[in-house]
């Protein structure tokens, strides 16, 4: 199954865009409101499912690039064990409550957490293949220093909304086919906040937070590639009037490097030796990332021979050790020869009982000539 189309959404469906989704979904095909169906509850457990998955960033990533299985690789299990997801968003989606309200009690109110961001960093190969620190710039949202986060100017202080009691919420009883039900919503007055501002901090404009750009340092875990996201808790955007900090999750790519590619966690080099180092052997000291080896080349080494130096590639990220380096031989043909080189390798040709084109410059240009 597609979760994106068991929500009905498109696939670049923001986090909002998914909530409004789910809660249509759920209200339609409760077991409760379906008495008559009998795959009510089943239908009801994958859209439920599909939430959980696509509602995480992490979860979601996984989920777009190895499907249902790779987002269920790492999940958390459901604290409530009925396999419903976050109690909040079911009570959200069936009493309309606006940043997850309870209707029996003991939902969330006050100032929402910020928004988690996202930023991609350019890290270089080695930087990549070793670990180190990287410094990542985003513009985001603080904490106003002015009011403290408050949003109130400085001398005053927001006061507790008349209207909800602070709660942030009004509910409303109302007659429905299943009877009388509670409804919550947010308070109109504060905005689902719970407190009112009467003189607003001049610098934040009553938000509580200010827009900055910051820079923040990323430890690079060895061996990360291209398409790797790191996760810095709390470094995201502060939410309003001293809501707590989003994530910031940062998509690595990875420079390229003169010498060598990946292959996973393998490194890949192409060796040009010439002809008489492939047919008569030779030692080479060979530059790999850790410093220079000694690579022996046999007598007789053919183009496409690999030789692996073993652990001398890419830091496995997630268990011990380093894949290889592989070194790819090609064997460069002379060209350009001067006249004594030539008159040697066709000695060499005469010795070895080996035809070759004849000394007459146009040999070829005769042989050209015949096929026109």
């Amino acid at each position: 199954m597609d979760y994106y189309e068991l929500l009905g959404v498109r696939r670049d469906a923001s986090q909002d865009d998914l909530k409004r989704a789910y809660r249509q979904r759920a209200r339609e095909l409760h077991p409760d409101t379906n008495p008559d169906d009998p795959e009510a509850e089943t239908k009801f457990k994958e859209i439920t499912r599909a939430y959980e998955t696509l509602s995480d960033p992490e979860r979601r990533r996984r989920y777009d690039m190895f499907g249902e299985q790779g987002a269920a690789a790492g999940a958390g299990t459901d604290p409530f064990g009925g396999g419903f997801g976050n109690i909040g968003d079911i009570f959200d989606a069936f009493f309309g409550g606006a940043g997850g309200g309870n209707p029996f009690g003991g939902g969330r109110t006050g100032p929402p957490r910020g928004q988690d961001l996202e930023v991609v960093v350019d890290v270089d190969f080695e930087l990549a293949v070793f670990g180190g620190e990287q410094s990542v710039n985003v513009r985001t949202a603080v904490a106003c220093e002015t009011c403290q986060a408050t949003g109130a100017a400085p001398g005053t202080s927001p006061q507790t909304c008349a209207q909800c009691g602070g709660t942030g919420q009004v509910r409303r009883v109302r007659q429905s086919i299943l009877g009388q039900m509670v409804t919550a919503g947010a308070c109109n007055e504060c905005g689902g906040m719970g407190q009112v501002i009467e003189r607003p901090c001049s610098d934040c404009r009553g938000d509580g937070r200010t827009i900055v750009d910051k820079t923040y340092t990323v430890d690079v875990p060895a061996g990360v590639d291209t398409g790797s996201t790191l996760r810095l808790s709390g470094r995201g955007a502060a939410g309003l009037r001293g809501g707590g900090y989003g994530d910031l999750y940062v998509h690595v790519r990875v420079g390229s490097h003169p010498r060598f590619w990946r292959s996973d966690d393998d490194l890949v080099h192409e060796l040009h030796i010439p002809i008489t180092q492939a047919a008569l052997g030779v030692q080479i000291a060979f530059e790999t990332l850790d410093g220079t080896e000694d690579l022996v080349l046999p007598r007789g080494t053919q183009t496409g021979r690999v030789f692996r130096l073993k652990g001398r590639g890419v830091p496995h990220v997630n268990a011990r050790g380093r894949g290889d380096l592989l070194v790819q031989v090609i064997v460069d043909t002379p060209h350009d020869l001067s006249r004594e080189e030539e008159e040697l390798l066709r000695q060499l040709a005469e010795v070895r009982g080996e035809d070759v084109a004849p000394a007459d410059s146009g040999f070829f240009s005769r042989i050209r000539s015949a096929f026109k």
